[in-house]
């Protein structure tokens, strides 16, 4: 059964709350979502398994430990998921990113693919799905339905901001899959938005209307 996992370290909260501030402009945006995805980063690779060698260093030999197991694949939600990529690369710069192209649906709210192009060895890595808002969940939710029927099956999923809905719907579609926030926020409203969120990430990390 996979979990949601809260992030409240400082730092994060820090700067997550700078994010909401409406007066936060375009390039402070992005330089916030990029150094709170490095954060999250840190707390999504804990369970990351490890190998013993041997090294020597200047003064003598010793047993140490390198990570090991599979690769890391990093698969952003088009467009606002591209915003939390280059955080994350900079701790797992060997990395490969693949892309999941996904609209939402004005009326209906339903997610609709336009674009996919994943790492040819995907089914192989460790995969973290990465966009700052998980509001209905549809797009979470589709994004990883693909992944699987790609024959992925190790996947977590990294956000911003969820509302309990979007949680909810992961939990119904995806209960294997491991959630890690940087914040529960209350609600939707009416127009499908975060609660009290951040209005649209995509939006305000692009400078776009």
């Amino acid at each position: 059964m996979g979990r949601l996992h809260v992030l409240d370290h400082p730092l994060i909260q820090h700067k997550l709350s700078l994010m909401r501030d409406k007066n936060t402009g375009s390039k402070e945006f992005r330089e916030l979502l990029e150094e709170i995805a490095m954060l999250m980063a840190y707390e999504v690779t804990r369970d990351f398994p490890l190998k013993e060698i041997e090294i020597e260093t200047p003064i003598t030999t010793m047993k140490t430990k390198v990570l090991t197991g599979r690769k890391v694949g990093v698969i952003p939600i088009l467009r606002a998921g591209l915003g939390m990529v280059d955080g994350i690369l900079n701790l797992i710069p060997a990395a490969r990113v693949g892309h999941i192209g996904l609209y939402r649906d004005p009326e209906t709210l339903e997610p609709v693919e336009y674009y996919c192009k994943l790492p040819t060895d995907a089914q192989d890595r460790e995969l973290i799905v990465i966009d700052p808002m998980l509001a209905t969940g549809g797009s979470a939710s589709a994004a990883i339905t693909f992944l699987k029927q790609r024959d992925c099956t190790d996947i977590k999923l990294a956000c911003l901001i969820a509302a309990p809905e979007g949680v909810r719907r992961m939990r119904k579609d995806h209960p294997d899959v491991d959630i890690f926030v940087a914040a529960l926020d209350e609600r939707l409203n009416e127009h499908g938005y975060i609660v009290p969120g951040l209005g649209d990430a995509g939006d305000r990390l692009f400078g776009t209307k």
